[in-house]
């Protein structure tokens, strides 16, 4: 297996959940995902399996979209409804107030990550600190909000929200920051995720159909080629030769091609990446093949 599975993720399973399911029916362990989801949360998790796993940390695009779930009046140590409620409010919010507040949001920001959260600290997962009592100074990080749009009102106190973002930014605490900005506790009480980098919901299967494709012998070809996700890179077509040298660590040189990032392709298909350095040499960033 080399390549990219788009897994819908099903609620009250953690991602690590996900990917050791997949090593079961992959009969792999070489796995990796892109951008942790909570339990609570559905949507688009890439799996990357075998080599591909390798392009994990190296993706071109990594911005996010979610559909969230905000639920005013309520507050609790987790930032989303599966915590424990630390404050009520009967304070009703209506959507021209939401409307009004969402622009404030939008650009480069400040954010401080939830104790309920993996970032670690001093080695040790926040969230493992929160579950012990413990809460800790966390450092506030650069997070941008792309896109930040009120879809419906499905209740009195629950609002709908898509958010297009960047990397790392905590859709919990931007529905809490929502809340104090409108002067009443918020929550999140739901979220799916809609978008990783080049992939959407489109892309996704169920664990099930993964599950009857594997015992339908197709499990393939529901495989996404790793080289899709550096489709805003520009590519170069290496002969046989001059791939066999980048498998064992020499530079092709020479090269016409201007400085800077490029896919690399043989006469087999997908390389990896490569370097065109200032004195037209070539060098391997990472490949995604064995040697030959």
């Amino acid at each position: 297996m080399n390549g990219i599975l788009i897994v819908d993720k099903p609620t009250d399973w953690t991602s690590f959940d996900v990917v050791a399911k997949l090593r079961g029916i992959l009969g792999t362990r070489k796995l990796g995902h892109s951008g942790t989801l909570d339990p609570m949360a559905t949507g688009v998790l890439p799996v990357f399996a075998g080599p591909a796993s390798k392009a994990v940390d190296l993706q071109t695009d990594h911005t996010k979209a979610y559909r969230a779930l905000v639920r005013f009046g309520l507050c609790t140590d987790t930032g989303d409804i599966t915590g424990t409620v630390l404050e009520r409010s009967d304070k009703q919010v209506t959507a021209q107030q939401i409307k009004e507040v969402l622009p404030q949001f939008l650009g480069v920001q400040m954010q401080t990550p939830p104790m309920y959260s993996a970032v670690k600290i001093n080695g040790t997962p926040l969230y493992k600190l929160a579950r012990q009592g413990v809460t800790v100074e966390r450092k506030a990080r650069q997070v941008e909000i792309h896109q930040l749009e009120l879809v419906e009102q499905p209740d009195v106190q629950d609002f709908v929200l898509d958010v297009d973002c960047s990397k790392g930014t905590y859709v919990r605490t931007l529905m809490e920051d929502l809340g104090k900005a409108l002067g009443v506790p918020a929550t999140l009480a739901g979220l799916r995720r809609t978008r990783a980098g080049v992939f959407d919901l489109d892309c996704c299967y169920t664990l099930e159909q993964i599950q009857a494709a594997k015992d339908e012998g197709r499990l393939e070809e529901l495989m996404v080629p790793v080289d899709r996700v550096f489709h805003q890179l520009p590519s170069i077509q290496l002969s046989e030769k001059a791939a066999q040298r980048l498998y064992h660590g020499a530079v092709c040189s020479r090269m016409s091609q201007p400085e800077g990032r490029y896919r690399l392709y043989g006469p087999q298909g997908f390389l990896g990446l490569g370097q065109v350095r200032s004195d037209a040499t070539l060098k391997a960033e990472k490949l995604f093949v064995e040697r030959a």
